[in-house]
């Protein structure tokens, strides 16, 4: 991992094993199936659940910077705390809950390579005790909006050609399914892609273990093949935006491009929206100019 951009935002299963009771480090499971978490845990592991924790129930959005006070307290998460992600999916679901807490400020993030898979696979014992943490203070920085990526920003962003990854299957990308097999209630009107993306599935990324790939194999991926700029303004989006977390996490922290975000609207979004335009199979085409 020492040849990653930044190395230390990965941490293993055999450090985090070393740090189960160090009172400055709070491990955090964030998984799709909510049901894991229940059947075993990390020892000492509290959930954060990316719907009933980290979306405000009454807006389409994240909940505001007071509950996102509350709910880094309630945790036993301080501003110092090291905050260690993890789940299933190859740590989908752990980018997306890491991403949120760079949106808000959180200065010490770190994903457990591998996950949950990779913690099996190790043979670490997993626990199914209930969690809890005496409450601790929490003082959250407003929206970080050099991450995150909304509707227009992406409008304006294909018009000017910049660089644009659709990470979802290549049938999604091409528009031959607008929704994924397992998600019938998430799907959009029209299938498709933002014109000007290029197509990346996110499992690209990661090997069979769970764990990504090594820097190597993602800069001949992304720098050249691609032949992506690091320090061009680049967009990443999904269907909900979990997918793209995780490349955004790959292009950021990994590979050191410089001016990511995660369109977190995504597809899901843009495929149901008024005005916009969309691109149908394998090329990437071009985006009319449409007033949104």
């Amino acid at each position: 991992m020492a040849e990653y951009a930044h190395p230390d935002v990965l941490v293993s299963t055999d450090w985090v094993a070393g740090h189960l009771n160090d009172p400055n480090v709070r491990i955090v499971e964030s998984d799709e199936d909510r049901a894991l978490y229940v059947q075993g845990h990390v020892p000492g592991a509290v959930e954060i659940d990316w719907i009933t924790d980290l979306q405000d129930a009454t807006c389409r959005d994240y909940i505001d910077k007071a509950a996102f006070e509350r709910l880094c307290a309630e945790r036993g998460i301080s501003n110092d705390t090291t905050v260690v992600f993890y789940g299933d999916k190859s740590n989908w679901w752990a980018c997306y809950a890491f991403w949120v807490f760079k949106l808000y400020g959180h200065k010490d993030c770190r994903i457990m390579n591998g996950g949950r898979k990779r913690w099996e696979l190790d043979g670490r014992a997993w626990s199914s005790d209930r969690v809890s943490y005496p409450h601790a203070h929490y003082s959250a920085s407003e929206q970080d909006s050099s991450i995150r990526a909304l509707r227009d920003d992406v409008l304006k962003h294909c018009k000017a050609g910049k660089q644009l990854l659709d990470v979802r299957s290549p049938e999604e990308y091409r528009g031959e399914r607008m929704h994924m097999p397992d998600y019938p209630n998430e799907g959009a009107c029209r299938g498709g892609h933002v014109p000007g993306a290029v197509n990346i599935p996110w499992p690209m990324n990661c090997n069979e273990d769970g764990t990504f790939k090594p820097v190597k194999e993602l800069e001949k991926l992304y720098v050249k093949d691609l032949k992506m700029k690091r320090r061009s303004p680049t967009i990443a989006y999904c269907r909900i935006g979990e997918r793209s977390s995780l490349t955004w996490f790959v292009l950021t922290y990994l590979l050191g491009f410089g001016n990511v975000k995660n369109y977190d609207g995504s597809w899901l979004e843009w495929g149901n929206c008024v005005r916009v335009p969309i691109a149908k199979g394998a090329e990437p085409g071009h985006c009319a100019a449409v007033s949104a």
